[in-house]
């Protein structure tokens, strides 16, 4: 038997109601802020990565899927939607329309990463960006549309992490100071923090390593080295979250794993899932549209860990399974007949509707009626439709009714109805 891909995952059906779930929540919330959805290819040229990720990133150098065309030409399964996202608004001119504009997205992303739990091959993100607006306020509506997102979901526990990057006029000064506290505890950190001490001193920072945070705990605070600008901004982001209510942790360590973060950066991030402890995560990024060849436009954004949000929701509460309606029990060709018409009626009225076209016995086909969860039965063989009616029966309280052949479809639409509104179940007229 072939085996799956190791880190890569089947989303089962009994997992797939809760994804819906997470994904809608998500359009509806976003779409009533503004934002409108956008799709873009999971290929795409790999210098658009190289270019704004970064070189030096770990992303870039160990965990992209890359491949040469027949050409020569290097592609790749994107790692993240940013980029992308970047480049169909550059490529598409969709800021000669209107340079303000709010999109999300939702789909795969890939990375050659160690799996572990909560951390796959192939994970999946939801992803919001707002392009064309530098004020503050913004940076703070997109922290409170993910609060209220988590809160939609019912998931709580859960902390906003915040930072200030800076910008290329204040960043240098800090990454000088930065720079030379490493190079005086280099004995203590990894082999890997030595390299990125002297191509992106910042990224020691985001390392879990024991050692290497350690060394990092008394580092300066970029907080200490941001312009007037910067500094206003990051007060004014405060002071809006502030007043929304939402408390956040100032975090000095704080600088996400890509080289385009300007200013605000930020995680929501939660005690119960171990190690792997963010689940939405963002920033600003007001140089990148300019750096992939488009006009100065600011922009600010974030992703959603869409897999580790699920393991999130499990803990709190258990998947729910597509659990039909009801169950149609036929017994016999004729009464067979007659339920696939009945099945495909209801399935167009909106009924989640399932039969059994096999042969098996009442008996067989109540056992598995009652392993779907199905919240009715409808029951029909050869001396049902000898006296003109079916027998629907409710499954929770057991009680059966009879339905005229007739008046089936009627019946059991009348009788589901009853149950959603709270009526006794023998009060509908059949």
């Amino acid at each position: 038997m072939i085996q799956l891909i190791r880190g890569f995952k089947d989303i089962l059906p009994n997992e797939i109601e809760l994804w819906k779930h997470i994904e809608q929540t998500a359009i509806t919330l976003f779409e009533s802020f503004g934002f409108r959805q956008i799709r873009v290819p999971i290929l795409e040229k790999a210098a658009l990565f190289q270019r704004s990720i970064g070189e030096h990133t770990d992303i870039v150098e160990k965990e992209m899927y890359t491949f040469p065309t027949e050409k020569g030409e290097l592609i790749t399964l994107r790692p993240e939607a940013t980029a992308s996202i970047v480049r169909a608004y550059l490529q598409q001119r969709m800021y000669a329309k209107d340079p303000i504009q709010k999109l999300y997205t939702l789909g795969p992303m890939f990375r050659k990463e160690r799996p572990q739990k909560g951390r796959y091959r192939q994970f999946y993100q939801i992803n919001a960006e707002v392009f064309g607006i530098e004020s503050p306020y913004i940076d703070a509506q997109m922290i409170f549309m993910l609060t209220r997102f988590f809160r939609q979901l019912s998931i709580t526990g859960l902390e906003v992490h915040l930072n200030s990057l800076g910008c290329p006029l204040c960043r240098p000064a800090f990454k000088k100071a930065l720079s030379g506290m490493l190079m005086e505890k280099g004995d203590a950190l990894c082999s890997e923090c030595i390299r990125r001490r002297d191509t992106n001193p910042l990224r020691v920072l985001d390392c879990k390593r024991p050692g290497c945070q350690s060394v990092v705990e008394n580092a300066p605070a970029i907080t200490d080295y941001l312009c007037d600008d910067c500094a206003r901004h990051f007060d004014r982001v405060k002071a809006c979250l502030e007043r929304m209510g939402i408390p956040y942790v100032v975090s000095p360590r704080l600088v996400r794993g890509l080289d385009y973060y300007t200013r605000t950066a930020f995680e929501i991030q939660t005690r119960e899932l171990g190690a792997q402890n963010a689940v939405a995560g963002g920033g600003r990024y007001d140089t990148l549209v300019e750096a992939l060849g488009g006009p100065s436009q600011p922009a600010v954004g974030f992703a959603v860990g869409l897999d580790r949000l699920v393991d999130l929701a499990l803990t709190k509460t258990r998947a729910s399974e597509l659990t039909p309606d009801i169950f149609i029990a036929a017994m016999g060709e004729a009464a067979q007949e007659k339920a696939f018409e009945w099945s495909c009626e209801l399935g167009r009225e909106g009924i989640k509707t399932e039969i059994d076209f096999s042969d098996r016995s009442l008996k067989a086909l109540m056992k598995r009626a009652n392993r779907l969860g199905a919240g009715y039965v409808l029951m029909v063989g050869d001396q049902e439709l000898d006296r003109g009616t079916a027998v629907l029966r409710n499954m929770r309280t057991r009680e059966q009714t009879e339905i005229a052949l007739s008046g089936v479809l009627g019946g059991v639409k009348s009788q589901l109805r009853a149950a959603s509104d709270g009526r006794p179940h023998g009060d509908s007229q059949l």
